[in-house]
């Protein structure tokens, strides 16, 4: 059972409702297949729509004043994705807050609701949903900062970057207890920018 601890937050963190509609052959053209929560903020959208995790809350506008903070709530120990979106027009790097401009200054806050501890956490990014993303397109955990110093976790001390053949960020040296919230902060920076993309979230439980 869920033991959500996140409080929903009101305003612009609030959900957008959207339905689903399938194509099937024995129901006709579109039929409603359930509810899809877009959680907007900033020029983009969150959504927990490939299941393992609930969103809770979201905030921010994704500058490094203001980030994009997402509270999420994980039910197991198992890798899960978050789906993002662009809703406004695409314009990289322009300094106004108008247009996606492939720089996502971000926090997730994520509570372990698992029932297992987790001693490891890894981000890993994809352009195409399940293939590994490549230096070529363009999106990565901001590659070309050699040293950066805006990525920290509340729970974990050391991290590792790794690019090729695919995009992750591995947080170490630490533990999330069971009911205990964690965060991470980092920089996504995409340099050409796509509509959609997706975070995979994957906690480490120990192996003993």
């Amino acid at each position: 059972m869920s033991s959500t601890r996140f409080w929903r937050l009101p305003g612009h963190a609030g959900s957008l409702t959207v339905s689903i509609f399938l194509l099937t052959a024995a129901n006709g053209p579109s039929s409603v297949a359930g509810e899809q929560k877009l959680w907007p903020a900033g020029a983009y959208t969150f959504s927990d729509e490939l299941g393992g995790f609930e969103i809770t809350g979201v905030s921010g506008t994704g500058t490094q004043a203001d980030p994009l903070v997402i509270f999420e709530e994980f039910q197991s120990a198992t890798p899960v994705t978050l789906t993002i979106r662009t809703t406004r027009p695409i314009r990289p790097f322009d300094p106004s807050n108008d247009y996606a401009n492939g720089v996502m200054h971000m926090r997730i806050e994520t509570l372990n609701n698992s029932g297992h501890p987790w001693i490891e956490f890894e981000f890993e990014l994809q352009e195409i949903l399940d293939r590994a993303s490549v230096f070529g397109d363009g999106l990565s955990f901001d590659q070309r900062n050699k040293s950066p110093d805006n990525i920290v976790s509340s729970k974990f001390a050391k991290f590792d970057r790794g690019f090729e053949p695919y995009d992750r960020l591995l947080f170490t040296t630490g533990q999330v207890d069971p009911l205990t919230p964690v965060s991470f902060q980092f920089l996504i920076t995409d340099y050409t920018p796509r509509w959609t993309f997706y975070l995979v979230q994957d906690p480490r439980i120990p192996s003993t």
